[in-house]
């Protein structure tokens, strides 16, 4: 039986020189990594529109478009955005490492480049951007409405359900737009305000509310997006299910783990009535009991 081979990750190598690609690719490549050469700026842009490597290599001074122009570049796409950049430079000017890491690179290598370094640099980039991506995969499971910010307001990634959120109130498969440009309006104005929560609303439009979570590293800003609604949630759960006036009032409490008892005296009903209604309510939901009714009603208003 032939075991199936395990992966190798993707490193795109860019410089200008041959003979740093030559003696570059060689040492990666024996590291057991693959390697993505890009001799340009436009090349690598070109090259990470058709695969996503794990981590960028890249040369500061190249003609043309230089390292920290096409790291800038790189980083406004959002599938590529999450990706590693180690800069790679004869530069050591503090000018020149401040403006690596703010043009989105994670590290700044000085050459004659040392391999062994390198090696353990790539190493411990690519275990933090798996966790980091670890982390937004479970986010993404568990339904979280969140997204990440540049501190110019791009947005870096969204979890599925804030986008499909956004969209919905926005009207717009281009909704992501619209919110990245209202939070940079919020962050330029942050410093005269301590406001930590705005709401985003256009005529015609369901109303958006995010709220500042705060910054999860050098360069990224976490919000959460919650839909404003004029409607209560009783109100929610009967046009959702079709279901009375009372049949609603009766699911909400239940949501909220109340018993018969407990919803009888809070409604001045009858014990008897109230089960009457559960089990219309059942019949709607297309569940069996209460506590798969509950889950129902509490995953509608988790939505909204």
């Amino acid at each position: 039986m032939t075991e199936t081979a395990i992966p190798r990750d993707i490193v795109l190598l860019v410089d200008d020189s041959p003979e740093a690609l030559g003696f570059l690719t060689e040492a990666l490549e024996q590291s057991g990594f693959s390697v993505l050469i890009a001799t340009s700026g436009a090349s690598a842009l070109n090259i990470v529109s058709r695969i996503t490597p794990n981590i960028i290599l890249l040369d500061a001074v190249m003609p043309g478009m230089d390292g920290f122009e096409t790291c800038l570049r790189l980083k406004a796409d959002p599938a590529i955005s999450p990706v590693p950049v180690v800069f790679m430079t004869g530069l050591t000017e503090t000018e020149h490492v401040v403006r690596a890491l703010e043009s989105g690179g994670v590290d700044y290598l000085t050459k004659p480049i040392n391999i062994d370094e390198l090696r353990a640099r790539i190493r411990v980039h690519l275990t933090n951007a798996r966790s980091a991506q670890s982390a937004r995969v479970a986010l993404d499971a568990a339904g979280r409405h969140l997204l990440a910010v540049s501190s110019e307001g791009k947005i870096r990634w969204s979890t599925p359900q804030a986008t499909r959120l956004v969209n919905a109130a926005t009207g717009s498969d281009e909704g992501l737009d619209v919110v990245s440009d209202h939070i940079r309006d919020w962050m330029k104005m942050r410093g005269a305000s301590r406001e930590t929560t705005f709401a985003i609303r256009q005529p015609g439009q369901a109303s958006l509310q995010l709220s500042f979570l705060g910054r999860i590293d050098a360069d990224e800003f976490l919000f959460r997006l919650t839909a404003e609604s004029r409607l209560s949630d009783d109100e929610i759960l009967r046009q959702h299910f079709l279901l009375t006036h009372r049949e609603s009032e009766v699911l909400l409490w239940i949501a909220k783990g109340k018993s018969n008892r407990d919803i009888a005296e809070i409604l001045g009903l009858s014990a008897r009535t109230v089960t009457k209604h559960l089990e219309q309510i059942y019949v709607k939901l297309g569940v069996e009991n209460r506590a798969s009714a509950a889950v129902k009603a509490a995953n509608v208003l988790h939505e909204i």
